[in-house]
């Protein structure tokens, strides 16, 4: 679940503008909606908002929105509902991981303490649903319109449902990190698909509920999103484990310290049977004393091994799934900006 880097567009092709608005948009009505008493509790829950992210999750709701005839305000509540959700699992996941920083500045638990961090992540997950049930939604749709208690009820069942999917795999995640065998690659793509696919998954598929949309497009914005998840999982796992600290701004190597099982590290641990890079790599995988240069030199094993292009081929291939997902659509200005970005997130370096 580790997302660094800065707020915004940038590598996004011709995208990017409009990311910047979706995000300015969002983080104004996130702001609106995370303010109260005690002032600390929601200081502690705007952290991270205010100080990074893509936005990439309610992109892909407004986009999936306008992509099936409706307009970014009805996919708003929707769109703030889903960032504050990831918000709260990126809160979680640097406590359960004792990160220090992320966006470039101290995680929720190093500057307000862990218990104010956790309940800065519950805060998180309660506004979400209380902004999902609040007034807005499609224009003219009064708060006691029939039409829109039944969007609601669709939008608040299906964002339960990937808050399971997520906690389910952040513990496959867990389980794998701990287990002395290695998952196969179907075992992983399982795990990425629950803890990081699954909020692409709903992101898109609520973009469509809020365009009033029926079965068939929900389940095909679903599956864009679902593989663009998992396409964009991979590229993060890599980034985590080669790539550049002075652009990620999180120390590299973490993963393998933790003893992750992630694609990258298992491509790595297969290509170097009998080569000298897998004492390298298993001396520091899983090693919570592995020294810097220990680290240092299991990723060097990583890099000399050609996981990167493996890895990213990978992403590629899931990444032309998603684009599959949207081909019965009209080549119209928001398909184009969704589409943007499976380029953006298998090639990135953040």
């Amino acid at each position: 679940m580790k997302k660094a880097g800065a707020r915004g567009g940038a590598g996004v092709g011709g995208a990017g503008h409009s990311m910047k608005r979706t995000a300015r948009a969002v983080d104004a009505h996130l702001t609106r909606n995370l303010a109260g008493s005690p002032d600390e509790l929601y200081r502690a829950a705007r952290h991270l908002i205010i100080h990074g992210g893509k936005r990439l999750r309610p992109y892909m709701v407004i986009k999936s929105c306008q992509i099936l005839g409706g307009s970014a305000a009805d996919a708003r509540r929707a769109a703030s509902a889903v960032e504050m959700v990831h918000n709260f699992t990126l809160l979680h996941d640097d406590i359960m991981d004792n990160d220090d920083v992320r966006h470039g500045v101290p995680t929720v638990h190093k500057r307000f303490g862990v218990p104010v961090a956790i309940l800065a992540g519950d805060i998180l997950f309660s506004k979400a649903y209380q902004t999902l049930a609040g007034r807005g939604g499609r224009r003219g749709a009064g708060p006691d319109d029939p039409k829109r208690e039944r969007q609601t009820h669709e939008l608040v069942s299906r964002l339960a449902t990937a808050c399971v999917d997520v906690c389910e795999g952040q513990m496959l995640d867990i389980k794998m990190a701990e287990a002395k065998r290695l998952p196969s690659q179907k075992e992983y793509i399982t795990m990425i698909g629950k803890k990081t696919a699954a909020l692409f998954d709903v992101s898109c598929a609520m973009g469509a509920i809020c365009a009033g949309a029926g079965a068939s497009d929900v389940k095909n914005l679903s599956r864009f999103g679902r593989s663009l998840g998992i396409a964009f999982q991979i590229t993060d796992d890599l980034i985590g484990v080669t790539g550049d600290a002075s652009v990620t701004k999180k120390p590299v190597g973490n993963d393998i310290r933790e003893g992750k099982k992630s694609l990258p590290i298992l491509m790595a641990i297969k290509a170097s049977s009998g080569t000298k890079h897998r004492r390298t790599i298993s001396s520091a995988l899983g090693n919570p004393r592995a020294s810097r240069s220990m680290l240092d030199s299991a990723v060097e094993s990583v890099r000399e091994l050609g996981v990167e292009e493996r890895a990213r081929k990978m992403a590629m291939q899931h990444a032309e799934k998603a684009r599959g997902s949207l081909a019965s659509y009209p080549n119209r200005r928001a398909r184009r900006e969704i589409e943007a970005l499976l380029d953006f997130v298998v090639k990135r370096s953040v």
